[in-house]
């Protein structure tokens, strides 16, 4: 008898939706020619005209114009375009500005350029829950700032960050704000305008869309130059053949969206965190109520190994992630539980569990349980001691 999986890594990638794949089907089986402009053969307009149609739906989802919108293959490749395209149109300025706990695309990229010498970095601080200090961030502004780049929400602990002051402080200060708003796309509702955003990044497979689509609001007067070259497409700012199905899979995603789910979640996400905490020795990790995202979980289990604990929840049927060197392609804790302030050894132990709406809550009373036995028996054979030394 097959097991039953409940899926519970949704921060990582989410079930595409039935819905998104019939909508995509007739692009690889009917129109599956490449889009010309309006002088072209009849398919080529149409699918001109259908990727048109979806790009409208996605930027209207933000609060944007429909020429402020560029398709990527995903949120890495928007954050590197947003980062590396702006400063090579804007030269004349290298300052940059981000903070500790952004995902890999914006804060390794960053730190490579500071090493080859392409940019002068600063990080901004930010507290215990991963909240930035807003009056640190005013004061690393200096007139040489290009750039400052804060994501909406992490991607590992939840916290939602007051992205609306942010971009209120850059403004004021002349300084173009970039936001990774790729597992808060949809989750949390976003204006490009009213939230002072000038350029943002969003992808399709954490809202139940395909992925190897995204997408980056560039506002119309920002100047970005293209990464690569080659053929004019995405108003020349992305060169390359569309993706046409995903992009059409991709507005689908956005159509279909319905924010009872989000609701759902943030039942289920507070469920989760009730239960859990009962454990001994544990703690959250981020934010908390409104200033989480409404499907992220991420706890640490005092005296055990969160590899260790994933392993044997998988063995249950349970799919979830882990902050612990020993999951960590680098063998490195996650920085991200380190820049709160944190220890290596909750690092070591955190379990990230993130939702969807695929998810129920007569799934969680299971989850909840099994997690309880395997931390329990864990403690009982962890060389781990109560001080948090290693026995020797």
């Amino acid at each position: 008898m097959e097991r039953k999986i409940i899926y519970l890594d949704n921060a990582q990638s989410t079930r595409l939706d039935d819905r998104v794949l019939e909508a995509m089907k007739p692009y690889f089986f009917e129109y599956y020619g490449l889009p010309t402009t309006e002088v072209g053969h009849s398919l080529g307009v149409k699918l001109r005209e259908d990727i048109y149609m979806a790009r409208k739906k996605i930027a209207e989802s933000i609060n944007a114009e429909t020429e402020e919108l560029i398709f990527t293959s995903g949120a890495t490749e928007a954050n590197n375009i947003a980062i590396q395209g702006f400063l090579r149109a804007n030269p004349e300025k290298r300052h940059v500005i981000t903070s500790p706990i952004e995902h890999s695309s914006v804060l390794a990229l960053l730190k490579l350029m500071e090493k080859n010498g392409l940019v002068e970095l600063s990080i901004v601080n930010v507290d215990e829950k991963g909240r930035v200090d807003l009056d640190h961030l005013n004061e690393l502004i200096r007139k040489d700032t290009a750039l400052v780049s804060i994501q909406h929400a992490n991607q590992e602990i939840g916290t939602i960050q007051n992205i609306e002051e942010i971009g209120k402080i850059c403004h004021d200060n002349g300084v173009v704000f970039h936001t990774d708003a790729a597992q808060s796309f949809l989750k949390v509702p976003i204006d490009v305008k009213r939230m002072n955003i000038d350029m943002m990044s969003i992808t399709a497979h954490k809202i139940h869309g395909p992925k190897g689509i995204g997408a980056l609001y560039i506002r119309k007067d920002i100047d970005v130059l293209p990464l690569i070259e080659g053929p004019f497409a995405e108003f020349g700012k992305r060169p390359g053949t569309e993706n046409v199905p995903a992009i059409i899979g991709f507005a689908k995603a956005v159509e279909i969206w319905d924010w009872n789910d989000v609701e759902r979640m943030k039942e289920m996400r507070d469920y989760l965190i009730k239960h859990l905490l009962e454990i001994e020795d544990s703690q959250l990790n981020g934010a908390k109520g409104d200033q989480r995202l409404c499907n992220n979980v991420n706890i640490s289990f005092k005296y055990i190994e969160g590899e260790a604990a994933l392993l044997h929840l998988d063995f249950r049927g349970i799919i979830v992630t882990t902050g612990s060197a020993c999951f960590s392609r680098t063998l490195e804790p996650s920085y991200i539980i380190l820049a709160l302030g944190k220890k290596h050894e909750d690092a070591h132990g955190s379990i990230r569990f993130s939702l969807s709406k695929y998810n129920t809550m007569d799934e969680l009373p299971y989850v909840v349980e099994s997690v309880k036995d395997v931390v329990t028996r864990l403690r009982e054979i962890s060389p781990i001691a109560k001080d948090g030394e290693e026995d020797v």
